[in-house]
């Protein structure tokens, strides 16, 4: 048990009065926005709003946890007390993320009301039991070259050990395609990745480009399934090593490369590349840098070459929650997710002509489930490589991704982009057929 609980439970008038006070105000902050999947269970057993189960349970760990929760006023808040062990969640990670909703959307805010702040204020108070944990602290101009890697390394350099727990078997780290919900996460990914070499219809022999290219997964299987070239690019250090191995190991090294290179910085084959692919990349670039961002794949590409674009973009809803961000503080700093009218401009910009445009969010969603269920089974052999708090910020993270997709604050694009020739010819097929009919 807590320390703190500890010392607490030596006075059972202090205990009993938290214990109240703490139900009061769980009555007091839900009375106009209740939460229909989620209870309360604070340290003395005593479960809210009753003992009807639900699917996620929030367990107060002692009795200062709520105040620890509540006192930033923020989602970032309530998370960093979720990262410091003041409260724990039992069952659906994904439903807990309600918690935040509710909080976001009563009549007065988080805590703005000045009636509220005084209930809170008579909470009882204590210190966390840890630190939130690994934190970026980048430093540099925002997205130069620099900063950049280091935004890179803090997110993929974890640990090539802990992201292989939960990932399907060729590491893809992006959203999986599923032709069927009931497809487990290795039929989706590979999926995917066919998906996207449909969409740049790859021909044996061609040059592909691949920017951000993780592990290698995608430029391991085109060049297997689709006999191309590829060149694959990364800032981590950690992706761009396992990626060179798992080429080797498959016996396409003679054609996959892979280099620890920015996308700026790529040389094209003397009349170009035919084809790029760049997936869960253009959320480091910074809108303020996507004209240069497609610029640059522009200047890169053969005429009448494709560039097929897939990137997070805020949803419909993108501002539900306001204040600092948990994202950016501890899973990926710097990102950016702009609106697919941003992101559509800046490739026009470029001189990139719109072929395709589609939103797979509802398969976002269910990849993230897969990664949060696939972490949370492997959560021992998880502490192992990693401490507590990263363990949870990833937990935290991919329930709230989930979330997010499934809810529509977040979207996720693959945009197929054409470069004319000359002439202005694209010479693609007139339908979309050739994706769908069965043949490589």
């Amino acid at each position: 048990m807590n320390p703190v609980a500890v010392d607490l439970i030596m006075n059972s008038h202090v205990i009993d009065s938290a214990s109240t006070v703490t139900r009061d105000f769980l009555d007091h902050l839900f009375e106009k926005c209740p939460l229909e999947n989620v209870a309360f269970r604070l340290w003395d057993g005593v479960v809210w709003p009753n003992d009807v189960p639900r699917p996620a349970t929030i367990v107060l760990n002692h009795p200062g946890t709520l105040r620890n929760m509540l006192t930033a006023g923020t989602a970032k808040g309530l998370a960093e007390a979720y990262l410091r062990d003041d409260f724990n969640v039992e069952g659906d990670m994904e439903q807990a993320i309600e918690l935040a909703v509710a909080l976001e959307h009563r009549p007065a805010g988080w805590m703005t009301a000045l009636t509220d702040y005084y209930r809170l204020m008579r909470l009882p108070t204590a210190p966390s039991p840890h630190e939130e944990g690994r934190k970026a602290a980048l430093h540099g101009q925002r997205h130069s070259l620099d900063r950049d890697r280091q935004a890179i390394s803090f997110h993929y350099d974890v640990s090539n050990d802990f992201y292989r727990l939960w990932l399907d078997s060729r590491m893809v780290y992006s959203c999986a395609y599923f032709t069927d919900e009931r497809n487990d996460l290795d039929t989706a990914q590979v999926a995917k990745l066919n998906h996207l070499c449909r969409k740049l219809r790859l021909r044996p022999g061609q040059n592909l480009l691949d920017i951000g290219c993780g592990w290698g997964a995608l430029a391991i299987y085109a060049a297997q399934q689709y006999h191309v070239q590829v060149t694959g690019v990364t800032l981590s250090e950690q992706q761009a090593e396992l990626a060179i191995e798992r080429a080797r190991n498959a016996g396409v090294s003679g054609r996959v490369k892979i280099e620890l290179r920015d996308y700026r910085s790529v040389r094209a084959p003397t009349d170009g590349f035919d084809a790029i692919v760049s997936v869960g990349m253009a959320e480091h670039v910074g809108r303020e840098r996507l004209p240069e961002y497609f610029q640059a794949a522009y200047n890169l590409l053969k005429p009448a070459g494709v560039f097929l674009n897939h990137a997070i973009s805020e949803g419909r809803q993108a501002d539900r929650f306001h204040g600092p961000s948990f994202v950016d503080a501890y899973v990926f700093p710097d990102s950016d997710i702009p609106p697919l009218t941003v992101v559509v401009a800046a490739a026009a910009t470029a001189g990139f002509e719109v072929r395709d445009v589609e939103n797979l969010r509802d398969h976002y969603a269910l990849t993230c489930r897969h990664w949060v269920q696939r972490l949370e089974a492997a959560r021992e052999a998880a502490r192992e490589l990693v401490d507590e708090p990263t363990y949870r910020t990833w937990r935290l993270y991919m329930a709230g991704s989930a979330h997010g997709f499934a809810h529509g604050d977040l979207a996720i694009y693959q945009t197929l982009l054409a470069k004319p020739d000359a002439d202005g010819h694209i010479r693609l097929p007139l339908t979309r057929d050739d994706w769908y009919d069965g043949s490589s």
